[in-house]
């Protein structure tokens, strides 16, 4: 069998022989970025080939994608690989620090956990009292009502003589179970995790759940980034892999839950073993995967997910590893495209209570986009893509130490805010957005997106060394040249403008469905892991929300987080979340009356005075 050694660790693995190069360092978890899952059409997969027996030629693609002096120096595209012998590859990429967030506005609510704690009194039996010990337990938790034991609780406690503590679960029915008996008086010991599930992130934060208070968190990239950035490359895979494409998706997330449960565990010094409770947001499809639900049909027409009510099941089920019998609560979502992480947003937004017009506004990969009319709920989903989290962009990354988030254009230069203080090594979707909108501003980009042509500006006017002309005419524009040449290309004008599009046409077509003006809006709530890190100038700017809302715009951080929190702290907060979500609407933006004509109107870039 073939081997393949990876520098610079050194190690060597095994491998079958023609198997692809991307899926053997995959398989090894060895980090290669591939947003397209190994499709050959976005070109980050880079490896460098420093020595091989037999490997396939430069294929047709990586001659487009990869330039003269890569391919001279070896470097080629891991998912366009088939070895056949022994080779030698060189990573060319290194995982980083990346920027996520992990905080949000939370409005006041009453604790009610579904989770308490009693300590009792076990006594042992004698001839004058042979009061069985299930008896004894029953008796001292009489004041809670009727408290149900499982066997399993009986057969796995060793009884003696002493004080227990009693960890009781309430579920929605009001139905009160024993879920463990621990030794001694542990009834002020009680935490529970909230975890945001994004596509690309993922959050979970440490709760004390005797007082509500945050302890810790942890945050890390969504591991099922293997298989695809986006969920539609992800349900690709599970199509493409029909044996085991579900268990790896659902066993990638789980091993990074339990992970994180290791570092907040570790972080605040307690045992995993009293962690009774999981709260979780995530978009419908993450929901899926998580629980090991097939989720192809999320992807394909009519797009009818398999389920969209909560779930509470035992973390167990799925391979959670916490305290014996701890629950799992997945929160509830509308529909393929408005997720659970938009219902909880809307929750903790208290778009139903609110007593005026307010959007609320997630800005990622998809822009879900909810609207309240005095409480009244109507909600729709359009599809930005990637480019936004620096995806399908020539220089894009994720926000992680070496992307820039900010640019400023001035007549002296390219002024560029890069995250970690580091060497500027591409750019994350805050950035792109900022450098567009910088371009319209100063005039690069006109209001139909296309960069001006050199001989249109002045003579000397300072714009002209920031750009570039390639060999086949096609202008760009300079962002910097050290370490390496980072550019923006056409291209990916042409891809922020399609986003924003996107997102504007459906804010435009929400507002129109609900019969109201752009006037009548009170309040735009702007959630998000994306939309923390925009300012108003850049939205703006860009156009991807109009000037009439410049004065209006809330951040409300990360609400789908902050609502996994409250529903772990209240079971009136589940119930009600619950009943929000089967109360909004969604509409359809493709069904839409005009609907193409308002997406190209959305197209254009905001006119500069």
């Amino acid at each position: 069998m073939p081997s393949i050694k990876v520098m610079p660790s050194g190690k060597v693995y095994e491998y079958e022989a023609g198997d692809n190069l991307l899926n053997v360092l995959l398989a090894q978890g060895i980090f290669v970025d591939n947003p397209c899952n190994g499709k050959g059409v976005c070109g980050k997969c880079r490896v460098r080939i420093l020595d091989a027996e037999k490997i396939n030629d430069v294929t047709e693609t990586e001659l487009k994608l990869l330039k003269s002096e890569e391919l001279a120096s070896g470097v080629r595209l891991s998912c366009l690989v088939a070895a056949d012998g022994d080779l030698v590859v060189e990573l060319m990429q290194k995982e980083r620090k990346h920027k996520v967030l992990t905080s949000g506005y939370m409005p006041e609510f009453e604790f009610n956990p579904d989770i308490i704690k009693k300590a009792i009194t076990i006594h042992k039996p004698s001839l004058e009292d042979q009061t069985p010990m299930e008896d004894q337990i029953k008796e001292q938790l009489a004041d809670m009502g009727a408290v149900r034991i499982p066997l399993d609780v009986l057969t796995t406690a060793c009884f003696k003589e002493g004080t227990y503590t009693a960890v009781i679960y309430e579920d929605e029915a009001g139905i009160k179970s024993l879920m463990g008996l621990e030794h001694g008086d542990t009834s002020d010991i009680i935490y529970g995790c909230a975890i945001d599930i994004g596509t690309t992130t993922v959050v979970t934060s440490l709760v004390d759940m005797t007082t509500g208070e945050e302890l810790v968190h942890s945050s890390m990239i969504n591991a099922q980034k293997h298989f695809g950035l986006d969920v539609l490359t992800r349900i690709t895979y599970e199509l493409e892999n029909p044996e085991d494409g579900i268990a790896k998706l659902q066993t990638a997330i789980v091993d990074s839950i339990n992970d994180m449960l290791t570092d907040v565990c570790e972080q605040a010094e307690i045992s995993r073993d009293f962690v009774y409770q999981l709260s979780v947001g995530a978009n419908c499809t993450m929901m899926h995967m998580l629980l090991g639900v097939d989720a192809k049909a999320i992807g394909k027409s009519p797009y009818a997910p398999i389920f969209v009510r909560a779930r509470d099941i035992e973390a167990a089920e799925i391979g959670i590893k916490v305290a014996n019998g701890a629950r799992l609560y997945c929160l509830p979502s509308v529909s393929s495209y408005i997720g659970a992480d938009i219902v909880a947003g809307a929750y903790v937004c208290e778009l139903h209570k609110a007593d005026e017009n307010v959007l609320f506004i997630d800005i990622g990969t998809n822009g879900e986009i909810v609207f309240s009319d005095h409480g009244r709920l109507l909600s729709c989903s359009c599809a930005a893509g990637p480019a936004l989290e620096g995806m399908n962009i020539s220089s894009g990354m994720r926000a992680a130490e070496g992307a820039i988030e900010d640019v400023v254009i001035t007549e002296n230069g390219v002024e560029l805010k890069v995250i970690g203080d580091q060497e500027p090594i591409g750019v994350c979707g805050s950035g792109i957005l900022a450098v567009v909108k910088e371009l319209v501003k100063n005039g690069f980009v006109k209001a139909g997106g296309a960069f001006l042509k050199l001989d249109k500006f002045p003579e000397g006017d300072y714009r002209l060394g920031m750009m570039e002309v390639d060999e086949a005419g096609k202008r760009a524009f300079v962002m910097t040249e050290k370490p390496e040449k980072l550019l923006i290309t056409q291209g990916d004008v042409r891809q922020v403008q399609l986003a924003k599009g996107a997102i504007l046409s459906g804010f435009y077509a929400l507002i129109r469905k609900a019969g109201k003006t752009m006037e009548e809006l009170d309040k735009v709530m702007v959630a998000g892991q994306f939309g923390a890190h925009l300012p108003a100038d850049s939205l703006i700017g860009v156009g991807i929300l109009p000037e009439e809302v410049r004065d209006k715009l809330v951040y409300v951080g990360n609400s789908s987080k902050t609502g996994a929190h409250m529903a772990l702290m209240s079971k009136d907060v589940k119930r009600e979340i619950e009943e929000l979500a089967h109360h909004m609407d969604y509409m359809e933006l493709g069904a839409s009356p005009d609907y193409e004509r308002l997406f190209a109107e959305c197209l254009a870039f905001p006119v500069q005075k």
